[in-house]
């Protein structure tokens, strides 16, 4: 009687918990967090820093700029936990953030995981969930989750090609019939096109600039083809010669030439998924095509690229940075139904 009862008081979490960004949302609700992945600590005790500054935007804020006695930390890299105590901490904020008044309620959780997540991941997810207040913790593929928030009929006998370019990975998945047939999980995605930013301006400008710099270059300048090749930007950074802080102008054609390499990396690994793929899927791929969505779908051009080295249409979800969250909404809507199907905490013990 009490376990019904705590059911109908909790509400569910959907988590996409990502390398750049986490968003939670709450059955019924939507999306209702969505923050960057970033937590400050006090250096050497890793003791995460009193307040709500220090977890989220503000946090990010301070990444390459914190005092000696702070650190600024991504717990997340490549879309798994790389710091488990700090991602603890973070989903923990993050949940009470998201409960308001239900805070003081253990929810049943739904994660959104890389499909070439192994299992010792896993099991470090269902720990940090279930130490940070979950009473369950289940685990959906981030495709499956992606094409239900996209609103892709993947129930159906029929191919559909998902394409999730988040902030660590890259996931690429042909789904039929609600379940994954074909995947690939590449480490390229958008930090990598920031890392490429920042080499490139350090081989030909001499010039050394943080991550946050290369992304605002890239969220203004950058194209995967051929765009505004005159649109500049103005940068500053440090001189690598001098050592003194030196601006640069940087045009879009200089980052279209920075980010071809993993460009080229993410296309490669559509067209392997797609060789992989039997031919009665393949010949559905020619009429339904692929499904970008992540926070890499919204560079300008990408998805005319796709289609030029793939020959299929290329459709981009109509809200890219939230789609996968809202798949795991989808599956909260129907949980107990749709529960026994998902990877949970107890299949592990």
């Amino acid at each position: 009687m009490f376990s019904k009862l705590f059911g109908r008081l909790t509400p569910d979490l959907g988590i996409d918990l990502g390398t750049a960004n986490t968003l939670l949302c709450v059955q019924g609700r939507g999306v209702v967090v969505n923050e960057p992945s970033v937590v400050a600590v006090k250096k050497g005790t890793r003791h995460v820093l009193l307040g709500g500054d220090a977890i989220g935007s503000t946090a990010k804020a301070m990444l390459g700029r914190t005092p000696l006695s702070i650190d600024a930390v991504r717990p997340l890299q490549q879309g798994v936990i790389a710091d488990f105590d700090m991602t603890e901490a973070m989903l923990g904020h993050f949940m009470r953030k998201a409960h308001g008044r239900h805070r003081w309620i253990s929810p049943r959780v739904v994660i959104a995981v890389p499909t070439a997540i192994t299992k010792v991941q896993k099991r470090a997810l269902f720990d940090a969930a279930l130490r940070a207040g979950a009473r369950e913790v289940f685990l959906l593929e981030e495709p499956r989750a992606a094409g239900l928030g996209a609103g892709v009929p993947i129930h159906e006998a029929q191919a559909h090609m998902i394409v999730d370019i988040g902030g660590g990975t890259t996931d690429i998945a042909i789904l039929s019939l609600a379940d994954v047939v074909v995947s690939e999980s590449l480490p390229v995605a958008g930090d990598a096109l920031d890392e490429a930013i920042v080499h490139y301006l350090r081989r030909n400008y001499n010039l050394l600039v943080g991550s946050g710099t290369a992304e605002e270059l890239k969220i203004h300048l950058g194209a995967a083809s051929q765009n505004d090749e005159h649109s500049q930007r103005t940068v500053n950074g440090r001189n690598l010669l001098s050592g003194l802080p030196h601006p640069v102008t940087v045009t879009a054609g200089d980052v279209r030439e920075a980010i071809g390499v993993p460009i080229r990396q993410i296309v490669d690994a559509v067209e392997t998924a797609i060789q992989q793929t039997g031919p009665e899927l393949a010949g559905d791929l020619l009429e339904n095509g692929i499904h970008l969505c992540g926070g890499g779908a919204l560079l300008p051009g990408l998805d005319r690229v796709l289609a030029d080295e793939t020959g299929l249409p290329v459709s981009v979800a109509r809200d890219p940075l939230t789609t996968v969250a809202q798949g795991t909404e989808v599956f909260l809507e129907c949980l107990d139904e749709f529960k026994d199907i998902l990877e949970s905490a107890h299949d592990e013990l």
